[in-house]
């Protein structure tokens, strides 16, 4: 996995056409530090909250202000369920976030769904499909209430895609559903584990209850964007709380089709760039065509004397991610006969 940063300076002579702001996995409960999983890495729980007031106090005097926030999901514990404590905790996170000039984008992940039922989400908060913009005439473009995904446009010629990594999942779904039935046997034919959180002995390792993935359905849709996109010379960032490239992300964190998905991006070449979480370490890889994907730092894994959090300036011929902390800097170039002229 490359993790160094690009190489080159972030200087730049020109103004930015737009700038926004990533953050992922803040992942905040209100309880003292612990440890990940497998108790090898530290969890700052109640710190998270701070570090994400920290970001927000950056972005709200940027001299580029950011445009937009891009949540990328995970942003309570799940631990917060079995202290009955979700509710309250989201209303504290989400209360901090409308001190942000800046509308925000969120993504869910798998915390979202050990805290919340799917109907929950759709009803709650979280919940920014309002922000989604509409192509007339059009209708293929518009997402199916199925899943929880949507596009908008926060600066001519850039269209942002969101993608709903949980669509096939068994997390947040009623277990007597036929979607939870088909999802469950999807996911133990590729895990015969007892545990089905465990990626022992797997030959796809992403194939764990904590991950999920993309219905043919959402498929299918992301195609019709893109294929949108393509036709109007426009530039396409995709989100996600779950990474789809291996040669940036651990194998267990990947979506479990992430080969279809990849397959539908490479099929058009509008795609410049693809940001995701859900790995904490962060990650970052250049695929063989020209998309830079970038799987963001968590907040949670993030001692109190740093930070997590980036702005990326869009120029248009690159993007320029600006981290903070443990995020670092990177320069990401778009293929020549991506880049255009205005």
């Amino acid at each position: 996995m490359d993790d160094k940063p690009n190489p080159g300076t972030l200087s730049e002579s020109s103004e930015p056409l737009f700038s926004f702001g990533v953050i992922a996995d803040i992942q905040y409960a209100d309880l003292e530090d612990g440890y990940n999983f497998h108790g090898s890495r530290r969890r700052y729980y109640r710190h998270s909250l701070l570090h994400l007031r920290g970001a927000i106090e950056h972005w709200n005097e940027e001299s580029s202000a950011p445009c937009c926030v891009l949540q990328l999901g995970d942003i309570i514990d799940g631990y917060n369920a079995q202290y009955k404590a979700s509710e309250k905790s989201l209303e504290l996170v989400m209360s901090t976030f409308q001190t942000l000039k800046a509308p925000v984008h969120h993504t869910w992940g798998n915390h979202e769904f050990y805290n919340f039922s799917r109907d929950y989400l759709t009803n709650s908060k979280l919940n920014t499909k309002f922000l989604e913009d509409h192509i007339v005439h059009h209708p293929e473009t518009m997402p199916s209430e199925d899943y929880y995904a949507y596009h908008f446009v926060p600066f001519p010629k850039f269209r942002f895609i969101l993608l709903d990594a949980y669509d096939l999942s068994v997390l947040g779904v009623d277990q007597s559903s036929p979607k939870y039935q088909q999802c469950l046997q999807m996911l133990r034919e590729h895990n015969p584990n007892t545990e089905l959180n465990s990626p022992q002995g797997l030959s796809e390792p992403q194939f764990v209850q904590f991950n999920g993935g993309f219905s043919q359905e959402q498929l299918n849709w992301l195609n019709e964007v893109l294929t949108f996109s393509d036709t109007n010379q426009e530039k396409v960032v995709i989100v996600s709380h779950l990474p789809i490239y291996p040669e940036a992300s651990d194998s267990v964190c990947l979506a479990w089709n992430y080969r279809d998905a990849l397959a539908v991006i490479w099929s058009h070449q509008c795609v410049v760039c693809f940001f995701a979480g859900h790995t904490h370490d962060g990650g970052y890889s250049k695929d063989p065509f020209g998309v830079h994907h970038v799987n963001l730092e968590g907040v949670i894994e993030t001692a109190p004397d740093s930070q997590a959090f980036g702005t990326v300036h869009v120029y248009p011929d690159k993007m320029m991610l600006k981290g903070r902390g443990r995020v670092p800097d990177r320069i990401m170039n778009y293929e020549k006969e991506r880049a255009f002229h205005f």
